[in-house]
C-alpha cells in the first residue's frame, strides 16, 4: 500500500467485502502459493554481489512461467515485479542496480494474479554475515507477525491484530511504523479495510468468516517515523536505523484463520534460516 493509499484511505467497515468461502478461499490459496513459491525461489538467490534488478528479472519470470500476471508492473505507474527494501528502507524499495553487501538485510515483496484473484505476501533475507542486531529484529517482525494472525478469529476486532502486535514489538524495544498498513485483497488489490499494525484492543470493525486481508507489520529498530524519498515509493527511516517487514495473506474462517501465503518449502523465515 502506497502512502497516499495509508494516508487517504479511511477505515470504511460498510464496504469490508464478505467472500464467499468456498470460491474464494481456494481461488486465493492458488494465487498465495504462487507468491509463496516466488520467495521460495529467489531465496537461493539473495547473495552477495547479485543486483536487485537481476532479482526483480527472476521474479518476473518465475510468475509469468506458473501461468500468474505481477500485480504491481504498471500499478499506479510502478515498472517492477517485486519491492526490495534493503536495511533502513521500510517498503516499497525500487529493484535497480544496487548490488547485495555482506551483512545487507533485504525485504522482498511480490503480489500476484491469479485468475483475477491477487496473492500478496513478503519475507525478509540476510545476506552474508548479518549483524546480530539485524537478525534480532526480523526474528521480532516475524513473531510479530504470527501473534497478529494468530489474533484472527470470528468475533474478534481489527484493533486485536493491532494490539497483538504492537504490544509484542514494543515489549521487545521496537517500533511499529505507522504510515503503511495492511489491507483487504482479493480480486481487488487494495481494499478496505485497513488493517493498522498498532491499536487497542477491542476496538475497530469486528471479523467475520469470509473476510480476507493482508497483516505486514514494518518494526524499526528506532524512531517510527518514515520519509518518503523523491522516486515518490520509497520509503526510508527518518534516523537511519533498519526496519523490517514480513507479510501474509490470509482468510477469516469459522473458527480461526487460514494463512494463503505459507511457503510451499517452508521458508517462511529464510533469514534465519540463513542464519
Amino acid at each position: 500500500m502506497t502512502y497516499a493509499d495509508a494516508i487517504d484511505t479511511p477505515l470504511r467497515d460498510g464496504q469490508i467485502k464478505i467472500h464467499d468461502r468456498s470460491v474464494a478461499f481456494p481461488a486465493m490459496v492458488a494465487a498465495g502459493q504462487v507468491a509463496a513459491a516466488c520467495l521460495d525461489m529467489l531465496g537461493g538467490e539473495v547473495r552477495e554481489g547479485v543486483t536487485t534488478g537481476r532479482l526483480d528479472d527472476l521474479a518476473r519470470q518465475f510468475v509469468f512461467d506458473h501461468g500468474a500476471i505481477p500485480a504491481c508492473v504498471f500499478y499506479r505507474g510502478y515498472r517492477h515485479t517485486i519491492c526490495t527494501s534493503l536495511n533502513h528502507t521500510v517498503c516499497h524499495g525500487i529493484p535497480g542496480e544496487r548490488a547485495l553487501k555482506d551483512g545487507d538485510i533485504v525485504n522482498i515483496d511480490v503480489t500476484v494474479i491469479v485468475n483475477g484473484w491477487h496473492g500478496d505476501t513478503s519475507r525478509m533475507y540476510g545476506v552474508g554475515d548479518v549483524p546480530r542486531k539485524a537478525e534480532r529484529l526480523m526474528d521480532i517482525t516475524y513473531e510479530a507477525l504470527m501473534r497478529g494472525i494468530a489474533a484472527v478469529k470470528p468475533g474478534a476486532t481489527l484493533g486485536d491484530i493491532g494490539h497483538a502486535i504492537q504490544s509484542y514489538a514494543e515489549s521487545e524495544r521496537t517500533s511499529v511504523v505507522r504510515e503503511f498498513c495492511g489491507h483487504g485483497l482479493g480480486r481487488v488489490f487494495h481494499d478496505a479495510p485497513n488493517i493498522l499494525h498498532y491499536g487497542k484492543a477491542g476496538q475497530g470493525a469486528v471479523l467475520k468468516p469470509g473476510m480476507i486481508f493482508t497483516i505486514e507489520p514494518m518494526l524499526n529498530l528506532g524512531s517510527p517515523s518514515v520519509k518518503i524519498l523523491n522516486d515518490g515509493w520509497t520509503a526510508v527511516t527518518k534516523d537511519k536505523s533498519l526496519s523490517a517487514q514480513y507479510e501474509h495473506s490470509v482468510g477469516v474462517t469459522e473458527t480461526g484463520v487460514e494463512i494463503f501465503t505459507k511457503s510451499p518449502a517452508g521458508l517462511d523465515q529464510p533469514h534465519a534460516i540463513k542464519a
